[in-house]
């Protein structure tokens, strides 16, 4: 099937593309690849258009991606800069103080997100499926509520980590999150260009992420969140909203008048986590991109910016394959970038999110003098960018000076 999806390109220079699922990667292949003039489908369960989510950090990998689709002014617009994320014990002693070096990062709301992806999408000429859940794939179609959908030269699987059409299992991760959104209180000293946290020993996290504004609403947001083990997250709100805040304040006063806010459990969110990759994300016919590929722990603050990197290597593999395995190509300009950060995950993780009583020792008094030191300050700030390895390196060698590849500028 991929042979015959080349050769089409080859001849007519269109090929015709399922896109499954409408998330972040989704959604920006389906725009990129639409607008390199391929016939794009897009298909997703939803029945109105709404992102899923609360707040994300946007790194400046991710931001070029969305600077490459003309997305980026509006992205800052609607975003709040980010100079540094901060985390503190409860006893006052910071073990993490990072701060971007060359360009800043960007707190975001998904559905700032989402809104603007989806405007784009509106006039690239994609033709939308909705209120169509997938449940497979049958070789050149999309099955889903619809029925059989296609056939498509090549089917892009973005339908998430519970995606139907992924054969990646995933180690669940222990420990979750639940998450908010609440505007920015008036009466706070902590600093809106920062991502700020709070940790006792590794099995309790509290965070505060600035946001910037939700569309069609000036207000400056936050983003709060609570972690848990997983076993917890159904049950979190059972002891009450009174005693909830109580505990959480107890263990950071600042979250105080951010928590004032949240008068209802329904305004948190409980976010299950996992890990692992696909080392082959492709296969006949299909490609697997964002979470159908690899998943892992939010700590290192790169999800979203996977998935935009996955849909712009993609794009570009497209463009670039011209008798070649345009899958191979998209695998292995990502293969490196994944694998680095899909390790560096699990050996962080467990030092914020853990019931180990060793690991933050090992963090607050090894690890954490350490990285301020001269020689690795530059390094974390690399890595929190997203660029410690290039994240499309052999692409770039095989169109040097094209960092976008030929995906075209927004109408």
């Amino acid at each position: 099937m991929m042979a015959g999806l080349i050769g089409a390109k080859g001849r007519a220079g269109k090929v015709r593309i399922g896109v499954a699922g409408a998330g972040v990667g989704g959604l920006a292949a389906a725009v990129m690849l639409a607008r390199a003039g391929h016939e794009v489908t897009l298909i997703d369960q939803f029945d109105r258009p709404r992102p899923v989510g609360s707040g994300l950090v946007m790194q400046p990998v991710g931001l070029m991606v969305l600077d490459q689709m003309g997305l980026g002014r509006a992205a800052r617009r609607m975003g709040a800069p980010l100079l540094r994320l901060q985390g503190d014990t409860t006893s006052g002693r910071r073990v993490l103080d990072v701060a971007y070096a060359r360009h800043a990062g960007l707190g975001l709301h998904r559905a700032a997100l989402f809104d603007m992806l989806w405007r784009a999408a509106q006039v690239s000429g994609i033709r939308f499926v909705t209120d169509a859940p997938v449940t497979g794939q049958d070789r050149a179609h999309i099955v889903c509520r619809a029925g059989r959908l296609g056939p498509f030269d090549l089917i892009v699987d973005s339908a998430g980590a519970a995606s139907p059409l992924s054969p990646l299992v995933a180690r669940p991760l222990p420990y979750g999150a639940i998450w908010g959104t609440v505007d920015w209180p008036d009466d706070t000293d902590l600093p809106t260009d920062r991502l700020s946290q709070r940790y006792h020993a590794a099995s309790r996290m509290a965070g505060i992420l600035p946001v910037g504004r939700l569309p069609g609403d000036p207000v400056p947001k936050a983003a709060v969140f609570w972690s848990l083990p997983v076993d917890q997250l159904a049950g979190w709100a059972q002891l009450g909203l009174a005693a909830w805040k109580a505990e959480v304040t107890a263990h950071w006063p600042a979250m105080a008048p951010f928590l004032t806010q949240i008068t209802d459990p329904g305004q948190m969110t409980a976010a299950r986590y996992s890990h692992g990759r696909l080392r082959r994300p492709f296969g006949p016919g299909i490609v697997h991109i964002g979470d159908a590929a690899h998943r892992a722990s939010p700590q290192l603050g790169q999800g979203a910016n996977m998935a935009l990197l996955d849909a712009l290597a993609l794009a570009r593999a497209l463009d670039l394959a011209d008798g070649q395995d345009a899958g191979h190509i998209y695998a292995q300009a990502r293969a490196a970038h994944v694998a680095l950060y899909q390790t560096l995950s699990a050996l962080f993780t467990p030092q914020y999110q853990s019931g180990s009583s060793a690991l933050p020792v090992v963090r607050d008094h090894i690890l954490a003098p350490l990285s301020r030191s001269a020689i690795l300050r530059p390094i974390l700030s690399r890595l929190i960018e997203g660029s410690l390895l290039p994240p499309l390196a052999s692409l770039d060698r095989r169109a040097p000076g094209k960092a976008g590849g030929r995906v075209p500028p927004p109408p």
